[in-house]
């Protein structure tokens, strides 16, 4: 059974900066590329960022630059470092397999003007 937990959100000012965590178990996390996506208050939910297996990443044109995608197989965990956040960065973020359809709860992403 695939677990997902996301941590690490909170209210941050804008141009300010934060780091998620999402810790998985349940599955091969060393052989699946990982993703995070977020979901803002009315709107659809989007990816943000991929990781693969080898460590290749992508990213969501408005937050190139910006966001850091990494992943520690150690320790089954990936990570989304934030800088310099943005009003409009404000989300509930989400991290799963890129071809698994398994969701967590999500974190909660709130940047103030």
């Amino acid at each position: 059974q695939v677990q997902l937990v996301e941590s690490g959100g909170g209210l941050v000012q804008a141009g300010g900066s934060l780091n998620l965590s999402c810790t998985t178990s349940g599955f091969f996390f060393t052989i699946n590329d990982m993703a995070w996506y977020r979901q803002a208050p009315g709107k659809q939910r989007e990816w943000v960022a991929t990781i693969s297996t080898l460590k290749t990443t992508n990213y969501l044109d408005s937050v190139k630059g910006r966001f850091t995608i990494s992943r520690d197989n150690a320790k089954n965990t990936v990570y989304l470092q934030m800088n310099s956040l943005k009003p409009e960065d404000t989300a509930v973020y989400y991290c799963k397999p890129l071809r698994a359809d398994s969701w967590g709860q999500g974190t909660q992403v709130t940047v103030s003007s």
